[in-house]
Formats: C-alpha cells, structure tokens, sequence
C-alpha cells in the first residue's frame, strides 16, 4: 500500500508542480496562458502511450520492477525541466513526463489491488486514489513555503524527490502474489490479452468513456482553479497555497470515506451519490465572494469529486478480466486523459470569451460532467467482490 500510494502521490505532486507555477512560467516565457495550458494538455495526451509501454512490461516482469524504473524515470524528466531553456523545450519534457506518468497509475494499482484481501478492496482504492489529492496538497504547501525563493524552476527541481521512494521500494516491497502465482503456471494456461480484450470490448469501450468523464471532472475542478484564485480574485500566493491545501484535505477524505462507503453499499451507488452531490456546491465554490467562501466551496466540491474517484481504482480493476489488469485500468484510465486533455485550454478559452470569467467555465464543465457521470454509472455494471483470479 505505502508504494502503491506513495508512487501515486508523489507523480500527482510532480503534475501538480506545473499547475501553480503556470502563470509565472508563462511570463517567463513570454507566452500566453492558453498556450501555456497547451503543456498540461499534451502531458495528459501522452499518459495512454505510457500505460501501453509500462503495463505490458508489468505483465511480463512483475508489477515492482516496473514501477521502480518508472518513478525514476519520472523523477529525473522532473529535474530536467528545472533547466529549460525555452518553452519548447519545456514542452518536449512535459511530454516524455506523460509519458511516464501514464505507466504508474495502472501498476501501482495493479500491485496493490493485487496484494490486498478482497474485504478491504473498497477501503484501499480511496487510500490508493487519495494519492492524488495529497501529491496536490504537497504541490501547494511547497509552493506555497518555498516558491517565493526558489521560483518555479526550484519548484521542478523538488520534482526529484520519488527517486528515494524507488530505493525502498526495490529493497523493502514485494512483488504481487496474483503476479507471482501466474508466472508457476504454463505460458498456455495463463490469461492472453489480445484474446481478453476482444472478449470484453463492450466493457471497455464504456469503461473509456466514463473515464474520460472522471478525468473531466477531477481536471475541470482542479487545474485551473489556483490560476482563478490568482488571476480573478487576485489573491496572495499564500491564500491560494492554503485554501489548495484546505480543498485536498477534503479530496483525500472523500476519498477515504467513499471507497469504504462502496465496500458496504456498492461501487455504483457510492460513485453516482458522490457526483451527484458535486451539483449543489457548485455556486459556492465558483461564484462565492471572498477567500473564506470560496475555501468552503472548493472542500466541498473537492470532498465529492475526489470522493466519487476514491471508487475508481477497484472498480477498474473488478471490471477487467484477469492477465490484462497491469495494463487496461491504466490504459482506459488514461485514454479517458486523452479525451479530457483540452479541458485546461478550453476552461481557458472560455473564460477569455467571458471577459475573463474563470467561474463560467469552471462552472460549466463541472455541472456538464457530473450528470453524466451519473447517467453512466447508472447504466454501468455493479463490481464489488469479484474475484481477482479469476479469468473472466
């Protein structure tokens, strides 16, 4: 669990590094801010290519030292952006990120849903997903405490802190047991993906469109709401870096409490409950006036949308067929990245249009997705307690 969830954090951290320190890299730059998105855009275009490099490698050497060679990875591609040159340079770095942070969601999810008993699934995907928020969280304490001295290339420069994590977990993790028990059987008798794959094609078309929903509502609440708080409100770095820190709190909780909510009541109910509650915070974490009510909307907004996404790691990995789960939970996960990639340079472009209204286009995007979200989990398949070992 402390790799599978730490690995997850601290990549969230390293995304997140870019999401406050965006308008002053673009000045720096001497670039737009809707250009500027075009790097968070691409980043998440590349994450499906990642999923598709590191997962099968996981399938066929083991989910740990994959994952090891992964975070590594990310973590110098970090350190590297700290000395870009130009912003061309900056962007070919974001993406070869992708591509690496593609890899580490559908393996480290693999080896801790893997490793897990089966009663504590449900409470374990919010632990895993609540990664997210908290490598959010660390990204903006630091900014916060350190990017007034450090600036934003310091901020990268912080990016190469999971390279330790690789350490501990090549001398101190073990490898997943429903891995290791495949690999005793002969190659004819284990799982073949290709085969998995046209078997469940259905599945997985739908599991691709929910997840692209998901990752609109976790990027269209998310990306560009410290650059609202800066830009619109014109608030301190400080107040920005705590009502971040306030609303990841809420993420991480959410998270915790929906994913043991949906061990009793099941994945379905929990998810659908969850972003159906997102709607009604809306007007408060948009439109309110003030630091004070605007921190309380966003805990609320972030406790619901991240609450929802807390289900998610079991849910893909219940939903997919056995020898395919170091792979396709990453990769419809990512593919749904793909689809929700524009959403920074849209919010973007709307607000533009809007006079500069970031609370339109915030707002538009998280209603929109939010009903659908919950039009599709209505449709979708109930998942809890299915069998990890099973082939089918």
């Amino acid at each position: 669990m402390f790799a599978g969830v730490g690995a997850w954090t601290l990549d969230a951290f390293d995304y997140f590094v870019l999401v406050f320190v965006l308008d002053t890299m673009s000045k720096d730059f001497h670039i737009t801010l809707v250009t500027a998105t075009l790097a968070i855009s691409f980043t998440l275009v590349m994450r499906p290519v990642g999923a598709l490099v590191f997962g099968p490698l996981a399938e066929r050497f083991g989910r740990k030292p994959v994952l090891v060679v992964d975070i590594v990875l990310f973590a110098l591609i970090e350190l590297a952006t700290t000395f870009s040159p130009s912003f061309g340079v900056f962007f070919a770095l974001r993406i070869v990120y992708g591509i690496a942070m593609g890899g580490i969601w559908g393996v480290g999810s693999a080896l801790t849903m893997e490793t897990v008993p089966a009663r504590s699934r449900g409470a374990v995907s919010g632990l895993f997903q609540a990664g997210y928020p908290l490598g959010y969280l660390l990204a903006a304490a630091v900014f916060g405490l350190l990017e007034p001295t450090v600036g934003w290339r310091g901020m990268f420069a912080i990016g190469v802190v999971p390279v330790v994590l690789a350490i501990y977990i090549a001398l101190r993790v073990d490898e997943s047991p429903v891995w290791l028990a495949s690999q005793g059987r002969p190659r004819e008798s284990r799982p073949a993906f290709w085969p998995a794959v046209r078997a469940n094609w259905p599945v997985l078309a739908f599991a691709v469109v929910l997840m692209a929903a998901f990752n609109y509502f976790s990027h269209g609440t998310q990306d560009l709401y410290p650059t609202f708080l800066l830009e619109q409100h014109h608030f301190a770095p400080g107040t920005v870096s705590l009502i971040a820190i306030t609303y990841n709190i809420a993420a991480i909780i959410g998270g915790l409490v929906a994913g043991t909510l949906s061990e009793r009541f099941g994945r379905k109910r929990t998810i659908i409950v969850f972003a159906a509650l997102a709607l009604p915070a809306i007007p408060l974490w948009a439109f309110a006036g003030g630091s004070v009510l605007l921190g309380v909307g966003a805990f609320l907004m972030q406790f619901m949308v991240q609450g929802a996404w807390g289900v998610i790691p079991a849910y893909l990995n219940e939903l997919v067929p056995a020898g395919t789960r170091a792979v396709l939970p990453g990769f419809v996960y990512q593919l749904g990245n793909v689809i929700a990639s524009p959403n920074a340079t849209i919010q973007a472009l709307i607000a533009r249009s809007a006079g500069g209204d970031f609370a339109i286009a915030l707002a538009a995007v998280a209603a929109v997705v939010a009903v659908v979200i919950v039009v599709l989990m209505a449709l979708g398949r109930e998942t809890r307690g299915a069998d990890l070992t099973t082939t089918t």
